[in-house]
């Protein structure tokens, strides 16, 4: 996904954010079954994503199809989505899937954080290891004959002591692969787990080390802005000349005399 496509996701995945602290897993799955209504209905892909109509024209199409269906949270969300330009019908199913996986992922997170985003890592990696090393399983599970059900049992089965987030998850990509191997597609999933758990950690540069201390107070304060316990990694790096650069995954702060230096010649030059 790029260009527009990438910007619109970037956009609902902002407004998803608020959303996820009160989320459960029935919101994901009533996410997955609109997205089985999208991928079913390529004439209602291409309405959804037609340029020439306008957001709220988009959102009275989707709320004629599920409503009732789904709780007004997900049809809520839905409309977030349909409203946004898409480079094409593909992306915004594309888009829908990372919507509920990120649900998934976030219930994971919740009141456990970290630790909850490295069991589901762990659980979902798991899968993708057994099915990686047997032609067999792989064979079975991408089987056109079999049952959605019968498949999603089988999946099921490699991971006994997986969670009800990793069993979501397992189970939607063995259901519907939307043209991937199962295995890939929870692969994909597992890297917005990696994703996800960059928030959880903070990342320091600073020009000289830090004493126990200082450590703690950083510590400190970068969990009171963050609203959460973070891991702190401290890197010393004398390029930087003095200040402290801090990084949380997509967010950065940057007091360092050199970020200074070059807003300034910045200035200078314009």
């Amino acid at each position: 996904m790029a260009g527009v496509s990438s910007l619109s996701l970037a956009k609902v995945r902002q407004g998803l954010e608020p959303r996820l602290p009160g989320a459960d897993l029935a919101l994901a799955e009533d996410l997955f079954g609109v997205l089985v209504i999208l991928d079913s209905n390529a004439g209602l892909r291409r309405a959804l994503t037609d340029p020439s109509r306008t957001g709220s024209d988009k959102a009275v199409l989707v709320d004629q199809l599920i409503a009732g269906r789904v709780s007004s949270e997900a049809a809520s969300i839905v409309r977030d989505l349909v409203g946004e330009r898409w480079g094409n019908a593909r992306d915004i199913g594309d888009a829908l899937e990372t919507l509920a996986a990120t649900v998934v992922i976030s219930v994971a997170e919740q009141g456990s954080g970290v630790e909850g985003l490295e069991e589901l890592e762990n659980e979902l990696y798991s899968f993708v290891q057994v099915v990686a090393s047997n032609h067999a399983l792989q064979r079975a599970l991408s089987e056109a004959q079999a049952t959605p059900e019968s498949k999603v049992a089988l999946g099921l089965k490699l991971v006994p002591q997986a969670g009800p987030a990793a069993r979501l998850l397992i189970s939607q990509a063995v259901r519907a692969p939307r043209g991937m191997k199962p295995a890939a597609l929870v692969g994909r999933f597992l890297e917005l787990v990696a994703a996800r758990q960059q928030r959880w950690i903070a990342n320091v540069s600073v020009t000289r080390p830090l004493t126990a201390s200082q450590q703690e107070r950083l510590a400190t304060g970068l969990n009171a802005m963050y609203g959460r316990q973070l891991k702190v990694n401290v890197k010393v790096d004398p390029s930087l000349i003095g200040g402290v650069r801090v990084s949380v995954g997509d967010e950065m702060v940057d007091s360092t005399v050199v970020t200074r230096l070059s807003e300034l010649r910045r200035k200078l030059a314009g």
